[in-house]
């Protein structure tokens, strides 16, 4: 599993959030994209959402297990779920 997999996997999902609700979730989608915080297209269930669809899509197309809710992802100093890239870079450290 590539950076560029892990990429493809969270921008995939979240063209379907952003299809699936377009008044609830705005979304710009690229590696600066605004996950959770200040200014975020994402509210804290809208996140959850996301968290779970990319487990299972990389689980899908990577066979690989990424567990992003656990208390290693929660307890990090800087919250890996800022940004795309912020969330690409945790998942590719940790599982790639």
């Amino acid at each position: 599993m590539t950076r560029d997999d892990v990429v493809e996997v969270l921008l995939g999902c979240l063209s379907v959030l952003a299809q699936e609700e377009p008044d609830r979730f705005k979304l710009d989608l690229s590696e600066e994209t605004i996950l959770f915080g200040y200014d975020a297209g994402l509210d804290s269930l809208g996140l959850v959402m996301l968290l779970l669809s990319v487990e299972e899509a990389l689980h899908a197309r990577h066979g690989v297990s990424v567990p992003l809710m656990d208390e290693r992802a929660l307890s990090q100093r800087h919250s890996p779920f800022r940004t795309v890239r912020t969330l690409t870079d945790y998942i590719i450290a940790n599982f790639g």
